[in-house]
Formats: structure tokens, C-alpha cells, sequence
């Protein structure tokens, strides 16, 4: 009994030192974790704290904050169906589960479904968007404050192969970006009403970038990438700050930020310095870090990159310089993790590589679980939180 009291204490202290994860990739889409004491070794029964069992499909990550963990997914015929789900953070007992019948085009490749895009949460409203063009803003306890359907509003925007880009938040603007054959525009809309406050243009085209807020030399931006373009807008109304037109960026890949540099993924990965200019200067580029749909994350000094047949490439971020490379098996979707010189990387079989970091690469373990994996891994409390479309995993070391 004093075992599992201690046991008990401990996860207390976990959950009350959480980081919160409110949005895809973490705090500022980073791909980083403060998180301390996370597993290197785990399988279906070994070191799983919980596991709960999902409704259907989805590619999107969970969030978490103030001890809820915050979930989307689709069923039905054709992906008809939408779920917006929440789970408690110490348990993983299902508190509630909304759900929605979809107002836009379920059509996409097989590989995506309807549930793709990341929610965003600030705490007390979850913010739910879905490849449809369905967009939902919940409170922490499940109740709907208010609903759009952005197909309605924009009747030409098409979900073709599968919208992915997820929303993100900026003081109380929730910003969307929706590129598509169709109309293609990014706009803030105001958190607490659901209404327009800006909106602008975007090149037409399938794209899946979720869009990043940086802090400019103490300016708010907020960038939105394309393959023609890579523009900077003011959060609040909209006004372009800059762009980079024609250099090839890629079309899945969320950028990143780190020591005042933007990071952009492409034919060729660019490190680019944003300034007061309408054009930002390129500081270098490189045609050594492939990413395929995975994002790229900064951390100490130097660039990670994951491409899809599993490659991991370190860069200097300074320079542009190759360090190295590290093989790890499978094909990868889901974007790495980075926490405590560890990098985590899910491949879409469900085999998740741990890899110390450093002058030299480990790979200290491979650890399997029932897949597919195409969400991108996040942590919180002390655990590992994976996602795979038939269940949420967290995964912890049993003290």
C-alpha cells in the first residue's frame, strides 16, 4: 500500500508540473518538450499508463492543458461523422465525446481522413477544425459555443486529397489557413464570437502547412508557407509584413523559428532572417535535410530533420553545415519530438525510435505498439502521448 501511495504523490506532482501542449507540435509548434523523467523503453505491456480507445480515425495530435487531454476523430460512412473528444490527463477516463455531422466534401486520399488538422486550446475553449471545413469551439466541459462551417461561407473551397493544417491562436484571434484548389484565404477570427476579423487571399493549390507565430525582433508575425510563397502578416489584422516568393518551399512541412531565424523546408531548406524589409535575407540553404511531410525542429544550435524513408540529418543552424545522419527504420508521416537530448520518432507502423542526440547519434530503443501512427508524438506529466487510429497511448515509467 505504501508503494502505491508513493506511486499516487508522484503522479500528483507530475500533473501539477505539466506542460501544457495547446497546440500541434507543442508550444510554438516547436517539436520541443521541457518534460522531464519521459521513457526510453515501452511496449503494449510494458510501461503504458493508460490507453484509451478512440471512435474512429484521425491523424490529428492531442492537446492538452489544465489536466484534460483534447482529441478530434471521424467515423461514418465516408468520414460523416466528426468527434471532438476529451479525456482526463491522470486516468485517461473519457469525460465527453461531441459530435457533428459534416457540411463539406469527405473525398481524400486514402492515406488522410476528415479528423487531420490539430486542435488548438487556451485552456478553457477547445477549437476544433476539420478537414470538411467544419469549425467547432467547445468549452473544457464539452458545451458548444459556437459553430462555423467554412464551405458554407467560402462555397469553392475544396478538400480534394485532404485539408491537414491546423489552426493556432494568437493572443484571442484564432488563426486558420485554408489552401485548396478552390478559394484559398487565411483569416483571423475572433475567438470568443467565431466572426471574422481579417481575412486575406492565398495562392490556390493543396497545401497542408499549418501556420506559425514567431516574435520578430519583439514583433508578432504570423507565416504562412505554400510552395510559391512564404509571407509574413501582421496577427491581429492581416497586413503582409513580408514575403519570399519562388523558392520552392514545400507544401506539407510546417516551418520553424529558433535565435531569430526562420527555418523553411523545401526542394532546398532555407534558413532565412526576417527583418524589416519586404524581403527577408536567406542565410543559407541546403539540399541535405529532406523532410517529406515531417516538420524539421530547432533545438540548441542545431537543425533536426526527419525525412520519409527515416533519416534523421543535424545541421548547424548557423551555417548550414552537415554533422550528421542516423538511419531509423519504417516510413514516417509524423513529425519528431525533441525532449530531454532525446529525439522520439513514430513510424507509421507504430515503432517509435528513441535517439540520443550529440556530437554522435544512439539509438537507444525501438518500441512497438499497434498502428498506424501518422500523428505526430507529444508529451506532458512526465509521459509519452502517442496517437494511433485506434487508440490514445500514454506511456510513462512506472515508479
Amino acid at each position: 500500500m505504501r508503494f502505491v501511495g508513493i506511486s499516487l504523490a508522484l503522479l500528483v506532482v507530475a500533473l501539477a508540473r505539466a506542460e501544457d501542449v495547446p497546440q500541434f507540435r507543442g508550444p510554438g509548434g516547436s517539436g520541443l518538450s521541457t518534460e522531464t523523467g519521459l521513457p526510453v523503453q515501452w511496449d503494449k505491456d510494458t510501461n503504458i499508463r493508460w490507453k484509451a480507445e478512440l471512435p474512429g480515425r484521425g491523424l490529428s495530435n492531442p492537446v492538452i492543458a489544465q489536466g484534460r487531454v483534447y482529441l478530434t476523430a471521424c467515423t461514418g460512412f465516408d468520414y460523416n461523422r466528426l468527434h471532438v473528444l476529451c479525456f482526463a490527463l491522470k486516468d485517461g477516463k473519457q469525460l465527453w465525446d461531441r459530435q457533428f455531422w459534416v457540411t463539406g466534401t469527405t473525398l481524400c486520399h486514402n492515406k488522410t481522413n476528415m479528423a487531420a488538422p490539430t486542435a488548438v486550446t487556451d485552456g478553457e475553449r477547445v477549437y476544433a477544425l476539420f478537414a470538411t471545413g467544419d469549425l467547432a469551439c467547445l468549452d473544457r466541459d464539452g458545451r458548444l459555443v459556437w459553430y462555423r462551417t467554412l464551405v458554407g461561407d467560402y462555397p469553392t473551397v475544396g478538400n480534394n486529397v485532404g485539408m491537414a493544417a491546423s489552426p493556432v491562436l494568437w493572443q484571442d484571434v484564432l488563426i486558420v489557413c485554408l489552401q485548396n484548389a478552390g478559394e484559398s484565404f487565411a483569416a483571423g477570427i475572433d475567438k470568443h464570437t467565431g466572426q471574422n476579423r481579417w481575412r486575406v487571399p492565398r495562392p490556390r493549390g493543396i497545401n497542408w502547412v499549418t501556420p506559425l507565430v514567431i516574435d520578430n525582433a519583439g514583433q508578432p508575425e504570423v507565416l504562412f508557407q505554400a510552395s510559391p510563397d512564404l509571407s509574413a502578416h501582421d496577427p491581429a489584422t492581416g497586413k503582409l509584413r513580408w514575403s519570399l516568393k519562388g523558392a520552392g518551399l514545400s507544401s506539407a512541412p510546417t516551418p520553424i523559428f529558433g535565435d531569430g531565424t526562420v527555418f523553411a523546408p523545401g526542394g532546398k531548406f532555407l534558413a532565412l532572417k526576417p527583418g524589416a524589409s519586404e524581403t527577408p535575407e536567406i542565410l543559407w540553404e541546403s539540399g541535405k535535410l529532406p523532410t517529406g511531410y515531417t516538420s524539421p525542429v530547432y533545438h540548441q544550435g542545431k537543425v533536426y530533420t526527419l525525412s520519409g524513408r527515416g533519416v534523421i540529418n543535424c545541421a548547424d543552424a548557423k551555417t548550414g553545415k552537415a554533422l550528421w545522419s542516423q538511419r531509423v527504420d519504417g516510413e514516417y508521416s509524423a513529425s519528431p519530438l525533441i525532449a530531454e537530448g532525446r529525439l522520439y520518432a513514430a513510424n507509421e507502423e507504430g515503432v517509435t525510435s528513441v535517439v540520443q542526440l550529440g556530437d554522435t547519434p544512439k539509438v537507444l530503443s525501438t518500441n512497438p505498439l499497434e498502428g498506424p501512427f501518422l500523428a505526430s508524438p507529444v508529451a506532458s506529466a512526465g509521459a509519452l502521448f502517442l496517437r494511433s487510429d485506434r487508440y490514445l497511448y500514454c506511456i510513462a515509467v512506472k515508479k
